[in-house]
């Protein structure tokens, strides 16, 4: 089968270790599923595998890819939930496990012809997305309904503000905060990404820094040190920051004052449990939500990680194969 593999890890030349090859099918056992991939999402954590980030050098070649939708053998449409570990480990939360790992850190990724997965990673698709749009949801989707519902319980009438609305999980917690009830507001640089923004949910669009309307209760946060004081800044009394990324830097000033006096709450978010992946789904197949996505071939996963790299991205990229 063909498949994007990781041959290699260059932290100055990611794509540098990128490789579309052929390799092994690989073969049905007990306790696992095989799907005939789909569609499959780029995601930053590929890059991060190819730099050498967090992905020991002793587990390449691997192939890459943390999201997927496909057909398994015995016919049935599924999407896959990325995360992999032991609630046990995690005291009920296997997001808590600190074994735990991402489809494409262990074993084999989603950028391939075909998948094998532990059973219990397999979610039946939504009827009403297609392809690409069920292909994009794993890793973004999930991430942001943990940190909206679980980590912020968020609830309708809620005000949020999204920073750098244009990225996977950020777009992702717009529509979805949006579908719950809430009044969403996002930063992005450009006047292009404000609008993508508008059109993902948001009721009102700013560049980074500016002013709110109003302070919110929530504030998800992906960017990290460029828009840390204002995310602060923004929030009422009592609010909280939910944070899932730091693109920007992960050592921003931490403004002690201002979270003692306000009395704001801080929450780390790192993926989502398979629980909560089942309700993020129901969520937007009830609510009619659209993911935002962009179709791309296999042969062009090389362009589609260097747009990841350059952030030239609305939504998400997903890689979707034929049907043959």
């Amino acid at each position: 089968m063909l498949a994007a593999v990781a041959i290699a890890q260059n932290p100055d030349d990611p794509l540098a270790g990128l490789s579309l090859q052929e390799t092994p099918d690989p073969q049905p056992k007990p306790g696992w599923t095989r799907i005939r991939v789909r569609a499959a999402a780029l995601n930053p954590h590929d890059t991060w595998t190819l730099r050498g980030v967090g992905h020991p050098a002793e587990r390449i070649p691997i192939v890459l890819g943390c999201d997927a939708a496909g057909v398994t053998d015995d016919g049935r449409e599924v999407v896959v939930h990325p995360v992999m570990g032991d609630a046990a480990r995690g005291g009920g939360d296997l997001t808590l496990d600190p074994q735990r790992a991402l489809l494409s850190e262990t074993i084999d990724g989603a950028l391939a012809e075909y998948i094998l997965v532990p059973d219990e990673l397999v979610v039946p698709k939504p009827e009403r997305l297609t392809w690409a749009e069920a292909g994009a949801l794993g890793v973004a989707w999930g991430t942001a309904y943990r940190m909206l519902f679980t980590r912020a319980q968020l609830t309708a009438g809620d005000r949020v503000l999204v920073q750098g609305a244009s990225g996977g999980v950020a777009s992702a917690a717009i529509a979805l905060a949006r579908a719950a009830g809430a009044r969403v507001y996002a930063t992005a640089r450009t006047e292009e990404k404000r609008r993508f923004a508008l059109e993902c949910g948001a009721t009102a669009a700013f560049e980074p820094g500016a002013r709110l309307p109003e302070r919110v209760d929530v504030v998800i946060e992906t960017v990290g040190e460029a828009t840390w004081g204002h995310s602060l800044r923004a929030l009422r009394p009592g609010g909280i920051v939910v944070i899932a990324g730091a693109t920007t830097g992960g050592m921003p000033p931490a403004e002690l004052h201002r979270v003692f006096y306000q009395q704001l709450r801080i929450a780390g978010s790192t993926g989502c449990t398979r629980s909560e992946f089942e309700a993020m789904l129901r969520l937007v197949e009830v609510a009619g939500v659209q993911p935002r996505v962009e179709s791309i071939a296999f042969d062009e996963i090389p362009q589609g990680f260097q747009r990841l790299l350059d952030g030239d991205v609305l939504g998400k990229l997903v890689v979707v194969l034929d049907d043959e």
